[in-house]
């Protein structure tokens, strides 16, 4: 189950595509002569990308700004592409953030802002789109995990809470979904220089210091690796041989022992 070939009448949905990864993982789908539909709350940048990839790779691109915290914007994408003459055969769960500090210091507006993106956003489109995939046989998934998946994360409990929701959601739908043709990617990342530690409230020297060089891959690679992670139909793909070791180390890691060491170098609890 290789990625669906080009088709007029079908869209590759990629969320969170104004910045960062979302934007390579575009880039690259319109390189295979995919069309494109753009998900994000910034519908500027979502023009310019889309003017840029159309020109470059001269496929259809439309953009669909989305606030996908909205339970009524998310369910409304599906009759936008309908009225469009769309349907979903590639559909990419990119759009996420994070929160840091410890949960007593949070903000609760900001931490169910990033449920309802990272986690809920994930399940609902999912729902939307996989109906069609399964009728027409044909279709691809790609979720954006994280490393964080593997392990708990003090000082980001709830991202890292996510990300684990989100692998284990891909394991399960992906044995559902592969006797109808659609396969299910979970890509999950290390650190990347995009912006979204900077986001969260890191410094990026602070990112620097917690996480060695070596861990960190450009959005580029990482990019390409949950693309040809769906090409390939594979259940999970981490970005970088360092990234798949700490990975490993972190799911078979006693907690007792590994948590205090995260919570120590977290630059989210100064104080641990």
């Amino acid at each position: 189950m290789s990625l669906p070939a080009p088709n007029p009448d079908r869209t590759c949905l990629v969320t969170g595509a104004s910045s960062g990864i979302g934007v390579e993982i575009a880039g690259l789908l319109a390189a295979r002569g995919l069309g494109l539909t753009l998900v994000a709350r910034t519908e500027s940048k979502l023009r310019e990308l889309a003017d840029t990839l159309a020109s470059r790779h001269g496929v259809r691109v439309e953009v669909l700004a989305t606030d996908l915290t909205d339970a009524g914007a998310r369910s409304g994408l599906r009759g936008r592409l309908e009225e469009l003459g769309l349907s979903v055969n590639v559909l990419v769960n990119n759009a996420g953030f994070s929160t840091l500090g410890p949960v007593y210091r949070a903000d609760p507006d900001r931490e169910i802002a990033m449920v309802r993106t990272d986690v809920e956003a994930v399940v609902h489109l999912c729902v939307l789109f996989t109906p069609g995939m399964v009728e027409r046989r044909s279709g691809s998934i790609l979720n954006v995990a994280s490393t964080a998946a593997f392990q708990p994360i003090p000082g980001q409990a709830g991202y890292g809470g996510s990300k684990a929701f989100v692998l284990s959601y891909s394991h399960a739908i992906r044995e559902e979904l592969r006797p109808h043709g659609v396969s299910v990617t979970a890509l999950c990342p290390g650190p990347v220089e995009t912006g979204f530690a900077e986001a969260a409230g890191i410094a990026p020297e602070e990112m620097a210091a917690s996480m060695p060089k070596m861990f960190w891959v450009p959005a580029a690679e990482v990019a390409r690796v949950g693309v040809d992670g769906m090409d390939d139909n594979k259940a999970v793909a981490i970005p970088g041989l360092p990234n798949k070791a700490s990975a490993a180390l972190g799911w078979l890691s006693p907690r007792r022992i590994l948590l205090p060491i995260v919570a120590k170098q977290h630059p989210g609890l100064p104080d641990a």
